[in-house]
């Protein structure tokens, strides 16, 4: 062992020791300290980054959570003033029910009127009113608005609420007017309907014919040809799915109201020269039934039948033995028939009795049908052909287009108040007129459409609410998890660092002995110069 005295490798290099150990103790005593693994780049570079960019993430998804409650703060507000404007809407649907009653006087109507567009009024000021800090919220300019809800670039929602103002909100209206149809007594060869209206258009449905509804075809040629039939229209636009997730709907009606009453079979008809007449055959064809088929039902008038009420019996008796969709009814001692859903009303008119040459027998079919004609028989095997079309009303909450071909034309057919090609009218709250029974009518169905108008804003705002809070929902578990995440990279594991930190200051303590000994090692040189 060789002994000096200039420099001692031990102590030096058990001071080394220490100074490293003291280090690292510093650092322990340092994490232990603000909770902290990585106190710099230095502890750990690539933990470093990784744990910085966790901390982004989860700052952002709390920002974004921020916004995700400031907008259903929003949406709160806005969905609570459209349920005010449809309990207000409620309200006026009441009143067009109401003023649709003919008990009503006119100033009953018009009281009902006042109280209709005061609601109206109101419904307006809510409208453009509601807002949030300044935004308005249901007037139609909160459209395309994001909520930004995430922690990265282009993580937002897009929230669209349309205006609820009266002059936006009812209903846009399709409506067949439906057209009255009437022949002469026409050739023995003309014994069907399909016969006649051969070379009539509009009146059956052929081939070629068809109605489409928002692009969507809701009546077509089925091989065999039928009436044109409003109540056929209403069924098909009524049960299809794709309509009624647009909100378009129909309803169809047929009243068929006599011109003069009915004073028994007498009364019915005059005659010409030796002429006779035994009785008069009404074969009816209801609905979209086979224009070159039987008839539903026939009723023949004879001298059996002396008054209106017992024509209502006989057509009422015929009608319940055929399952036919009509009935008949006396009002101010006139004959008036209902179809039960607006189906067409089609009758085949046919004489009985004794026609001499040159004579004639004229019968007034205006005693039995609306807008008829008194038709003059030459001879008993002539037909006479009658059709009323029902009207029909197609509403819907948006616009749409309507087209079709070979089944409307001016009062023929459908007898459509639109062009085909082009869009529904719209009919606003400011439309809604109730002082009389025909547009109390109306304004119920305008009405009731700007009640799903409203409801079906509410729907969208409450899916939105929904969405924005399950988001959040997931947005928090993620900002745990990712706060977690970070957690074990950045920060101190307690115990672990404890059990370091008492290891380092047991080899601080047992390095300074060793260095109190590694000092004594020169000394020894001085047993030597004794």
């Amino acid at each position: 062992m060789a002994l000096r005295v200039n420099f001692n490798f031990e102590a030096a290099a058990t001071h080394t020791a220490i100074v490293k150990n003291e280090r690292d103790m510093n650092k322990s005593l340092l994490r232990l300290s603000t909770g902290l693994r990585i106190l710099n780049a230095a502890d750990d570079s690539a933990g470093l980054f990784i744990a910085d960019q966790l901390s982004v993430v989860s700052s952002g998804l709390e920002e974004g959570n921020k916004n995700i409650q400031t907008g259903l703060s929003a949406l709160r507000i806005a969905e609570s003033s459209a349920g005010q404007i449809f309990d207000r809407l409620s309200e006026i649907y009441k009143r067009t029910v109401r003023a649709a009653n003919d008990i009503n006087d006119p100033n009953a109507r018009s009281s009902l009127q006042r109280e209709i567009d005061n609601f109206i009024d109101a419904i307006k000021k809510i409208g453009t009113d509601t807002e949030y800090n300044g935004i308005k919220l249901l007037d139609g300019t909160f459209a395309q608005r994001y909520i930004h809800y995430g922690a990265r670039k282009d993580q937002v929602l897009e929230v669209n609420i349309s205006s609820v103002l009266p002059n936006d909100i009812g209903a846009y209206l399709a409506k067949g007017q439906g057209a009255i149809y009437n022949s002469g007594a026409s050739a023995t060869a003309n014994t069907t309907f399909s016969a006649q209206l051969d070379t009539t258009p509009n009146w059956l449905v052929d081939s070629g014919d068809y109605v489409d509804v928002a692009g969507i075809r809701v009546l077509s040629y089925d091989g065999t040809q039928r009436f044109v039939d409003a109540a056929t229209l209403a069924k098909n636009i009524n049960s299809n799915k794709d309509l009624q997730a647009l909100g378009i709907e129909a309803v169809a009606k047929n009243t068929n109201k006599a011109d003069q009453a009915f004073t028994g079979f007498a009364n019915f008809y005059t005659v010409s020269g030796n002429s006779t007449l035994n009785s008069v055959t009404l074969n009816f064809y209801i609905g979209n039934a086979n224009a070159a088929g039987p008839a539903t039902f026939t009723v023949t008038v004879n001298s059996s039948i002396a008054s209106v009420q017992q024509l209502a019996d006989a057509i009422n008796t015929q009608a319940s033995g055929a399952n036919a969709p009509i009935s008949a009814k006396v009002v101010n001692n006139k004959l008036v028939l209902e179809t039960n859903n607006g189906e067409t009303i089609a009758v085949q008119v046919r004489v009985s009795g004794t026609i001499g040459t040159n004579d004639s027998v004229t019968i007034k079919l205006n005693q039995v049908l609306e807008g008829a004609p008194n038709v003059n028989f030459t001879s008993t095997s002539q037909y006479a052909y009658y059709i009323d079309v029902g009207t029909i009303d197609i509403a819907g909450i948006d616009t749409y287009k309507l087209d079709y071909n070979g089944v409307s034309a001016s009062n023929h057919g459908f007898n459509f108040n639109i062009t085909s090609g082009n869009y529904a009218t719209a009919k606003n709250l400011y439309a809604v007129n109730v002082l009389t029974n025909e547009k109390a009518e109306e304004s119920m169905l305008i009405v009731k459409k700007a009640l799903q108008r409203v409801d079906t804003i509410r729907a969208q705002i409450g899916a939105v609410m929904n969405n924005l809070q399950s988001i959040y929902d997931s947005q928090k578990v993620a900002q745990d998890n990712t706060r977690e995440a970070e957690n074990v990279i950045r920060n101190t594991d307690y115990a672990e660092e404890m059990t370091n930190f008492t290891k380092l200051q047991i080899k601080m303590q047992s390095s300074m002995a060793m260095l109190a000994q590694a000092n004594q090692l020169p000394q020894l040189v001085l047993q030597l110069l004794r």
